[in-house]
């Protein structure tokens, strides 16, 4: 590894001596500086193209240049001449400026050779192949050649610090937009154009009275031998490992026509690549986007999800899964679009994991957790989506949508706590949810456009929870206090719960354009949301059957029967000016709000009336550089589950009881960012500040009994405000062929937390910094340096607990003899605490293919993960009551062997 890092530090300073700069500034006849004007040098022995330009808001350009050669340079700019000149490096940095003529009569400029990189209004369009360097497999490889384009740790596509919101292929959304589909499985070589929209409006209608800058959408513009056909690709290999068999099949088939389009993803292999998380599952919106996010109210309507035990990295120790996915987009008229998409996806998960876990306040008498599980995960998730758009002009466009969600899904756990004992738990759930949603559009004339936006959602949710607790002793007390059966060899107890959700939200807005600068917005709306909850504990018997304790805690209520009901109806003003490179856009929402819980013949109301004021302020500093301030001030109310005053099993070591009291909470919060991405040098600068301050949130305070992790909460509104502040930066910069970055991240939490009736405030304050520095050779291997540090600090009550992460990490990607491809990634990760090293772990993978040629249809790949066969890796967490690290057992070495083929 040495030897290779050696290697390539002399060929990228090779490269770099061996480079002239040519600079100057691109004008008209009178001296007015042309930005973003194209400069090109042709090589005129070889006839390539050996570098571009793109000159800044002074007209600059710089091009790195080889000594001693003839080029012709060209420079061109929309509705001028295009100009030419022949020129000779030497060895010294050359200085040339060029004037270009007005000329009316052309509408566009025609290149001899194609740009890398063309700009058009607030759309950048990058050339592929002019920066693809042959090891391109997938639309995310190429995403990560192109300057200004990211992938983020959560597989999402940045864009000048800003995350891409739509996906699109030719024109038509690819599954609603989503990103992380399309970065994994659209094939590199269909990839002609990647437009970066930037500035996206949803609504056309709507571009100019609303805000879109933080809106960026990729379209993927395909190569002409893609279009009218099927393309696409089918991988599958299989190999061994620990005696298991291995097997991987991964048909991914595309059509593409100006009527329609059909997109077909599957997925099936054991080698823990797992292609749809259940993540991605629930953050798969489906576009779906409540009116209420814009209203000033917070509404939530609660995840009765399975506690999940989740993967690291998307590794476990065995990992199964099967995906399968399709979409379709059909236009049979200008007027009509008519798109959908299904989507699903089993797996079956063992996990293993051991945790230690730090209570908050020890002097309380709560002693330390050590836990030992092993855990295996079955998951069956399903969705489906019909949407159709109506426009048939200018001025009317009406859209609906449809989506539907159906899992089930069981979690069994064998668990032992060195507090409690063992423990058998098992989760299972099926529920389903539909989602519908309404919207027309309609501009009147210049000044007067209105909107109208309605969303319903109904939901079921069915989770059922078992606890078997093998140690009788360590749990009576619990056991007497829900007033179980003793006589019995353990203690079976299960609870039955179920959640039923209806909500409607509903805004009619209306825009006036009072002239060019200035423009004022009414927004009528309203939310209106019920749910029902049900639960009950109950114990199995050693002969089979149920018995139906009464606690000698909480009143004697085990049971819960209670419906909660909401709304809001709301009358929002907001008026926006623009002012130079100001844009200010201040305004409020006045909100009449209802909510009421019943349950066991009693109905708490809470009726009041509240007035949320916001402001947006936007300084656009240049085309591509922008200062933003936000805030906002919210009401937030929570969902049915707190307010029922029955007991609800939450663990084997939670219970919980509702308080039907609760009221709203008032939140403020403030955020401050700044992005800026230069064309000419390719610098990218990105800085974030977010300030969040609660007031009456919603808190736990949690009884422990005596000597025990087992506790009882309740939720009641904390007087005491809690605070949060978040800041994040990132700078990168391309030097020649070299991009470096370094970023760094800062979260700092302050909450007041009540244990054993006493109140302690919980601080936690996390950082992260990394550095990158990667290579971008055409034919040259080609290296991804990375550095990643972390610190996880956190003070509960008297619980002082500090973390540190080391993870150094290399990529090599080569293609060799223009036929092998070489890929190899190594990461060494050091765990932490104070007194030294827990755990020390690292993870090398490695492949190499052969493909005869480019437009080969067959490459054949032997691929081998986990290399040093590393069998575990660390993390640390924190919640309310206590922090933890876990050890995470991982799958083993796997060999495996693939075929693919290109269609």
């Amino acid at each position: 590894m040495k030897f290779k890092i050696t290697m390539l530090l002399f060929l990228v300073t090779s490269s770099l001596l061996a480079q002239i700069r040519l600079e100057g500034v691109v004008k008209d006849s009178i001296g007015n500086p042309f930005e973003l004007a194209n400069v090109v040098a042709i090589n005129q022995k070889t006839n390539a193209l050996d570098s571009y330009g793109i000159t800044n808001d002074q007209g600059r350009y710089k091009l790195s240049l080889k000594k001693n050669t003839a080029y012709k340079i060209q420079v061109s700019y929309i509705g001028t001449k295009k100009s030419e000149e022949l020129l000779e490096t030497k060895e010294e940095t050359i200085t040339k400026d060029f004037i270009l003529e007005y000329d009316n009569t052309l509408d566009e400029i025609e290149l001899v050779y194609e740009m890398p990189v063309t700009i058009k209004g607030d759309t950048i369009i990058y050339n592929a192949d002019s920066f693809n360097r042959g090891t391109e497999r997938k639309l995310e490889d190429v995403l990560e050649n192109l300057p200004g384009v990211e992938i983020n740790d959560d597989g999402d596509v940045e864009v000048e610090g800003k995350v891409v919101s739509k996906v699109m292929v030719e024109g038509k959304d690819f599954f609603d937009g989503d990103s992380k589909l399309a970065t994994k499985n659209i094939p590199s070589n269909a990839v002609d154009k990647v437009e970066v929209l930037k500035n996206y409006a949803e609504v056309g209608q709507l571009r100019g009275v609303t805000n879109n800058q933080d809106n960026i959408a990729i379209n993927i513009k395909l190569k002409e031998g893609k279009k009218n056909f099927w393309f696409g690709n089918i991988t599958a290999g299989g190999g061994t490992a620990n005696e298991n068999e291995l097997y991987l099949f991964q048909p991914k088939l595309f059509y593409y026509s100006p009527e329609y389009s059909i997109n077909v993803i599957t997925d099936l292999n054991n080698l823990g690549e797992i292609a749809f998380t259940r993540r991605d599952y629930f953050n798969f919106t489906g576009g779906f986007r409540g009116p209420s996010r814009q209203s000033g109210t917070n509404i939530n309507l609660g995840s009765n999800n399975l506690g999940f035990l989740t993967t690291q990295n998307n590794r476990a120790k065995d990992i199964n899964t099967k995906f399968g996915a399709a979409n379709f987009s059909w236009s049979p008229n200008k007027s009509l679009d008519l798109s959908g998409f299904t989507i699903f996806s089993n797996s079956k998960t063992e996990l293993q994991e051991n945790r230690d876990v730090q209570y908050t306040n020890p002097d309380l008498g709560i002693p330390e957790e050590s836990t030992r599980n092993n855990t295996i995960q079955r998951s069956d998730l399903g969705m489906i989506k019909l949407s159709g758009k109506y426009k048939p002009n200018a001025n009317n466009q009406l859209d609906y949508d449809i989506l539907g969600r159906v899992s089930k899904e069981s979690q069994d756990q064998g668990f032992f706590s060195s507090v409690i004992g063992d423990i058998n738990q098992l989760e299972k759930s099926s529920p389903y949810s539909i989602n519908q949603n309404l919207n027309y559009y309609y501009t009147l004339d210049d000044t007067n456009i209105f909107a109208l936006e309605i969303q319903h959602l109904l939901q079921d949710e069915d989770p059922f929870y078992n606890a078997i607790l093998e140690d009788k002793v360590n749990y009576d007390d619990t056991a007497n206090n829900l007033g179980l059966d003793g006589a019995q060899l353990d203690y079976n107890i299960a609870q039955d719960k179920r959640v039923k959700s209806n909500q409607t939200d509903a805004k009619l807005d209306y825009w006036n354009i009072l002239n060019n600068k200035s423009d004022i917005n009414f927004t009528l709306g309203t939310i209106l949301s019920s749910q029902k909850f049900d639960s009950n504990i109950f114990q199995f018997l050693d002969d089979g059957s149920q018995f139906n304790p009464t606690p000698t805690i909480n009143g004697g209520i085990d049971t819960n029967t209670i419906k909660y009901d909401f709304s809001d109806v709301y009358l929002g003003v907001h008026y926006r000016l623009k002012s130079g490179i100001f844009t200010f856009t201040p305004g409020f929402s006045a909100h009449a709000y209802s909510a009421k819980n019943t349950q066991f013949n009693n109905q708490v109301t809470d009726n009041f009336f509240r007035l949320l004021p916001d402001f947006n302020m936007r300084m656009q500093l240049k085309k591509s550089e922008q200062i933003v301030l936000n805030y906002g001030m919210r009401t937030q109310f929570t969902d049915v589950s707190k307010f029922a005053s029955g007991l609800v099993l939450n663990n084997y070591n939670a219970l919980f009881s509702g308080n039907p009291d609760l009221e709203s909470a008032l939140s403020h919060n403030v955020n401050l960012s700044y992005f800026s991405f230069n064309m000419f040098n390719y610098t990218n600068v990105f800085a974030n500040i977010n300030y969040n301050k609660s007031i009456d949130n919603i808190r736990n305070t949690s009884i422990f009994e005596p000597g025990s992790v087992i506790r009882v909460s309740s939720p009641f509104n904390s007087g005491f405000a809690d605070e949060s502040l978040s800041a994040s930066g990132r700078f990168e910069r391309t030097f020649g062929k070299l991009k470096a970055n370094v970023r760094g991240n800062f979260n700092y939490s302050k909450y007041n937390q009540f244990i054993q009736n006493e109140q302690s405030v919980n601080e936690s304050f996390s950082q992260t910094y990394r550095a990158g520095l990667r290579t971008n050779f055409r034919k040259a291997p080609n290296i991804d340096i990375g550095y990643r540090y972390s610190i996880q600090d956190n003070n509960q009550g008297a619980n002082n607990t500090k973390f540190f992460t080391k993870a150094p990490s290399i990529e090599v990607d080569a293609l060799i003899l223009k036929s092998f491809t070489f890929r190899t990634d190594y990461t060494y990760n050091d765990f932490s605490d104070a007194s030294g090293t827990i755990n020390s772990y690292e993870f090398l993978n490695a492949s190499l293919s052969y493909r005869k040629n480019k437009d080969a249809k067959l490459e054949y790949e032997i691929k081998a993960t986990n290399l040093f066969d590393t069998k575990s890796q660390n993390n640390s967490s924190t919640s309310n009551i206590s922090v933890s690290a876990t050890e995470y057992y991982i799958q083993p070495l796997f060999l495996s062997f693939r075929l693919r083929y290109e269609l």
